[in-house]
């Protein structure tokens, strides 16, 4: 079967690629668990060394794999090269923390020397999606594989150039073979691989859907798994907020990789004695944003990566508009060639709809409550959990607001980010586990005991 690679500016077809077999998968997970044994016993000095160099290679490669990552997803061009630098920065911070963070941990039993020890697993299959080619593979695959794991990874095949460059830059780096290699496949394929030998744990990034099948699969063959899947996240905007600071938060946070983020803010909850004044604000803002050639380093918002996605989002607009929702701004596909849709706005929206459907674009959903009370209540009534933000001037009441808010992740006066140095993930139907940071450099190793009488 054939895949093909499509700019979404363009509608162009970038190059084709020829699926791998069931056969061919499972020998390149065969050798890549056969590197295992080495680099498990590489030395972790020498692992920070491979690490500092893959480092150099995404800061030289900014250029070059931030063209590839537009081109084939339709990111604007100045966000796809920063990319590189959060992937460079990751490496960075994994090479300066990994001996600290793996080190031995003595523990006071008995008057006997013990220990707590963290070992790598083995190969682990990377599961990820589109919408950060590159950054969202490497924050499972630097801390895997600094670890002492090694990978296999499963990109989407909407992104299958983005995919063998990954696997280049650490042929780059001069990292050994069979290290990390990527496979471009179909979904059975995967679900055969999940459960072969060779494969010790694994990482999805996806929908719920995808997340449950994964966790189906693996757990019949009681195998580790973490999972990242979807967002409602909350905006939610007290009464004594600075709107200036708040509304410019709210584009940011609505707006990054054209809405196309687990983490983009989506429900922006705000009390009704300033909701007029945030909605006039924010509407003017979401209007100026600028839309159109992602070459450009201008551009601001990019084209959605697929036709399947733009067709969804008309989709979604439509049903929350004839259940009530009102277009303050936007609302239609873009007039121009390519997978653009305008930056939206939607007041009157029924809040119960979009806390249970993830918008995946650039669309705001306005919900008006009487108080920080209501606004808790209405933040927390969604099946997911992943990130959430609280515009306050009162640190304190931020804190608290933050304690009560079911979600992995709660910025108060900052838009919620992905940043190594602290853990990722979610709780309810938002994911399993942790990426980044110490926490997620621990989930694919074995947390042994060692007792010496």
């Amino acid at each position: 079967m054939k895949i093909q690679s499509i700019n979404p500016a363009t509608e162009e077809v970038n190059k084709e690629f020829e699926t791998m077999s069931k056969d061919e998968v499972l020998a390149i997970a065969k050798s890549v668990n056969e590197a295992f044994p080495a680099w498990s016993q590489t030395g972790l000095s020498e692992r920070i060394n491979f690490m500092k160099k893959l480092s150099v290679v995404f800061r030289q490669s900014a250029d070059e794999y931030g063209r590839l990552i537009t081109t084939e997803m339709g990111k604007p061009i100045t966000q796809a090269k920063f990319e590189l630098e959060r992937c460079a920065r990751m490496a960075d911070t994994y090479a300066a923390n990994a001996e600290a963070w793996l080190a031995d941990e003595p523990v006071d039993f008995d008057g006997k020397r013990t220990f707590v020890a963290h070992q790598p697993i083995g190969t682990i299959l990377g599961i990820m999606p589109w919408n950060f080619p590159f950054t969202q593979i490497m924050r499972f695959a630097i801390p895997t594989i600094i670890a002492g794991n090694t990978i296999v990874l499963r990109h989407s095949n909407v992104v299958p150039m983005c995919s063998m460059a990954a696997e280049q830059s650490f042929k780059r780096a001069g990292f050994p073979d069979n290290i990390f290699r990527s496979i471009i496949t179909d979904h059975d394929a995967v679900k055969y691989l999940v459960k072969s030998k060779y494969i010790a744990g694994a990482s999805l990034t996806g929908s719920v859907g995808a997340g449950k099948a994964l966790a189906t699969n693996a757990g019949k063959s009681l195998k580790k798994f973490v999972l990242e899947l979807g967002g409602s996240d909350p905006f939610i905007v007290l009464e004594d907020a600075d709107l200036d600071l708040t509304c410019e938060g709210a584009v940011r946070g609505r707006m990054a990789n054209t809405g196309q983020s687990c983490i983009c803010s989506k429900r922006f909850i705000v009390v009704k004695s300033v909701a007029d004044d945030f909605t006039r604000r924010f509407v003017e803002l979401m209007k100026s944003q600028k839309i159109g050639d992602t070459m450009d380093p201008s551009s601001q918002v990019g084209a959605l990566a697929s036709k399947q996605q733009l067709e969804i989002i008309e989709r979604q607009v439509s049903e929350l508009v004839s259940k009530g929702a009102k277009v303050m701004c936007g609302g239609k596909r873009a007039q121009m060639k390519g997978y653009f849709y305008e930056p939206t706005v939607l007041t009157n929206v029924k809040a119960s709809i979009v806390a249970k459907e993830e918008i995946f674009g650039p669309v705001a959903s306005v919900i008006v409550v009487k108080n920080e009370k209501e606004a808790i209540k209405v933040a927390n009534k969604t099946m997911y959990g992943l990130g959430a933000t609280v515009w306050t001037k009162d640190k304190e009441r931020g804190e608290r607001v933050a304690r009560e808010i079911e979600s992995g992740m709660v910025f108060v006066n900052d838009t919620v980010r992905a940043d190594s140095r602290i853990p990722f993930g979610g709780v309810k139907e938002s994911g399993i586990g942790r990426e980044l940071s110490r926490y997620g450099l621990l989930e694919f190793t074995n947390t042994k005991s060692i007792v010496i009488g």
